[in-house]
């Protein structure tokens, strides 16, 4: 069922077999070229798993390639939402418009949509500014790393818990909560097929992204909840995996053994690396001295931002298990490692 990483210019609506199609749906001006939107079909018309970014050339591809695939976006029954991110929610509220389908979402990443919606834009940008400078952001870094704030996506119609089964009928669609990505994520397990939508949960080729915003937060773990909802995900089994991004993959369950360890690993290195500076450090320091795809010099002011995101979360998570500690009461926040 693997299928070899393209890039999007060569991607094509493919008939994955067992009434589910894939199409992919680009994403301009991102790294990650596309975001396969699937069509389950159902008696009362497809349902689709995301609906992909919201722009033109993403309506034409998504249409066009349902179109392709013989279907009419006006025949959809419903989107189903693996997260809110513009890359999976975007399009959601347009094919709504077109279809009179429903849209569907995790209730913590519903009650994060309603709160984009309530945030004026000029209060975001003040947020985003007091974050990057608790986080030890220079006021000239902290410029540079505010990235622009989507459109919020259109709120969803309905809201699943884990466990759910998403109105598709004649099939068997279940919610399976896997926090981490963001709080709401959910993976569907399409139980008449056996087959295990992931969104970005698990990807085969890279990890997503986990953070935490505002980064200084101490009442909340993201890492940790991704480490346990990969341990929920591999006791699936080995199951093909219809990801959102990338390609198609077998056994499921090894790819988030393989995650679990490179997070673990990074951990590692990570209190390694505390342990060898006596001095606490700021979010921003950390971040600087973690390995990424690029060095730290390299990344945009944007990737910085978002890389300070991960760090966070991976402080969080040794503070958590007891390995750092977090200096409260001063600003910007710093973190020190705790004897073994």
């Amino acid at each position: 069922m693997k299928t070899r990483r393209r890039p999007y210019i060569e991607q094509r609506p493919q008939d994955l077999g067992g009434g589910v199609w894939s199409v992919p749906v680009p994403i301009p001006g991102n790294p990650l070229g596309y975001t396969l939107v699937y069509a389950v079909e159902s008696p009362a018309g497809p349902v689709l798993v995301d609906a992909g970014w919201n722009h033109p050339e993403a309506w034409e591809a998504l249409s066009g390639g349902l179109a392709a695939l013989g279907m009419d976006v006006a025949s959809v029954h419903g989107v189903v939402v693996t997260h809110f991110h513009p890359d999976h929610a975007g399009l959601a509220g347009q094919v709504r418009e077109a279809s009179g389908a429903w849209i569907a979402m995790h209730e913590d990443d519903a009650a994060l949509v309603r709160l984009m919606i309530e945030y004026a834009g000029d209060a975001h940008d003040a947020f985003q500014s007091d974050m990057l400078r608790r986080a030890g952001a220079d006021p000239g870094e902290a410029r540079e790393a505010m990235g622009g704030r989507p459109a919020p996506p259109a709120p969803p119609d309905r809201e699943l818990r884990d466990g759910d089964l998403v109105d598709l009928p004649g099939r068997r669609l279940r919610a399976v909560h896997t926090p981490g990505h963001t709080p709401g994520h959910i993976c569907l397990h399409l139980e008449d097929a056996d087959r295990l939508f992931t969104g970005d949960h698990v990807l085969p080729g890279i990890t997503p992204h986990v953070g935490i915003y505002p980064y200084d937060r101490d009442d909340i773990d993201p890492l940790g909840d991704f480490l346990q909802s990969l341990d929920r995900v591999a006791g699936f089994g080995p199951l093909d995996a219809l990801p959102a991004h990338e390609w198609t993959f077998p056994d499921v369950a090894a790819r988030a053994a393989e995650i679990r360890d490179h997070h673990e690993e990074k951990l590692q290195r990570l209190r390694a690396l505390l342990a060898e500076r006596p001095e606490p450090l700021t979010i921003w320091e950390v971040a600087a001295m973690m390995t990424w795809n690029r060095p730290w010099d390299e990344l945009s002011p944007m990737l910085r931002g978002m890389a300070a995101g991960e760090a966070a979360a991976h402080l969080r998570a040794l503070e958590v298990q007891g390995h750092v500690r977090r200096h409260a009461g001063v600003e910007p926040v710093r973190f020190q490692a705790l004897d073994s």
